[in-house]
């Protein structure tokens, strides 16, 4: 019976191995691709508008016996998402954080995520300081959407690709394994690992929609990157308005050609040195998020004239990156 039951692991595991990729992800024909193009728009585009967010992370498996996980944490806040964006095949999402500190409002640009339509390439993690662009396999391109996620400075911060599906009557766009840095959240604690390899997954709901993270985080160990603990974590969007939209409003208003401009060198940068190539810095992304995000600051309140923010961001970029 043990013999048998082991040679039945086996020959599932080998059936597991060659066959089960192949039937989750196959190609999508044209046909399919056409009729869900309509409604993959609609769910990106979804995904705009002033949201009360839930952040809800969770260290659970630890593949590493030495390592005793996090406890669980829960935070939050006011989001406004704003489309940036939209040529039909391209969407662009811009996030804000409104938060009261002392009784004031202020705004903190947060992260922004770019959807294109059959990429052909993808900018991706690759190591420590380097993103590096990734052909989408030609056969996978049809009908999928790329999710490009930029940090507060618009520096990168991970890319991947994937297809909206629907399973058990709930539809949610699912991305490939994509390697990522570390958050601030972990990165300010200088932890055993340096990187997650994750799927995303964005899904809609009555109220809103969810960011569900799968991250193994990964670490060097005996020479090679090594899994150290398994982490969830469900980022929950839930419509709401009771709070200071117009401050954000107002401060993309006030700065939205400035980091028109910060993206646009960004996209230069990666074209023309064949990628990104930036040292990381824990609490702010990059080396140079404070100066960029400053700029933008001072602009706002009129300390600082446009096309001087906007020469200083393009040099400060282009003196800090690298050819790959």
């Amino acid at each position: 019976m043990n013999r048998f039951a082991s040679l039945l692991g086996a020959s599932l595991l080998a059936l597991a191995s060659t066959v089960s990729p192949a039937l989750a992800h196959p190609p999508i024909a044209a046909e399919q691709a056409a009729a869900g193009f309509a409604q993959d728009r609609a769910d990106i585009l979804a995904m705009a508008g002033n949201f009360k967010v839930r952040f809800d992370m969770q260290e659970s498996t630890r593949w590493d016996p030495t390592y005793t996980p996090l406890e669980p944490k829960v935070s939050g806040g006011h989001e406004v998402v704003r489309v940036i964006e939209d040529t039909g095949r391209r969407i662009v999402l811009q996030h804000m954080l409104v938060v009261n500190h002392e009784g004031k409002d202020m705004v903190i640009k947060h992260w922004r995520q770019d959807w294109e339509y059959e990429p052909a390439r993808v900018l991706v993690y690759a190591d420590r300081h380097t993103w590096k662009w990734e052909d989408v396999p030609e056969k996978m391109r049809t009908g999928r959407w790329s999710q490009t996620v930029w940090q507060v400075d618009d520096s990168p911060r991970y890319g991947g690709w994937g297809q909206f599906e629907t399973q058990g009557g709930v539809r949610r766009w699912r991305s490939n394994w994509t390697w990522r840095p570390l958050a601030r959240r972990d990165a300010v604690r200088n932890p055993v690992y340096d990187r997650y390899l994750s799927i995303n997954r964005h899904q809609n709901t009555p109220d809103g929609w969810v960011h569900w993270q799968d991250n193994t985080k990964m670490g060097p160990k005996a020479g090679a990157i090594a899994p150290i603990v398994q982490e969830y974590v469900l980022n929950t969007y839930t419509r709401f308005d009771g709070y200071n939209v117009k401050a954000a409003d107002d401060y993309w208003a006030a700065t939205k050609d400035y980091w028109a401009a910060v993206r646009a060198q960004w996209d230069r940068v990666a074209n023309e040195k064949g990628g990104i190539g930036i040292q990381e810095e824990a609490a702010t992304g990059t080396i140079i998020s404070g100066r960029l995000m400053q700029l933008a600051s001072d602009l706002k309140d009129g300390k600082t004239d446009q096309a001087t923010a906007i020469a200083e961001a393009r040099k400060v970029i282009a003196d800090n990156t690298r050819k790959l």
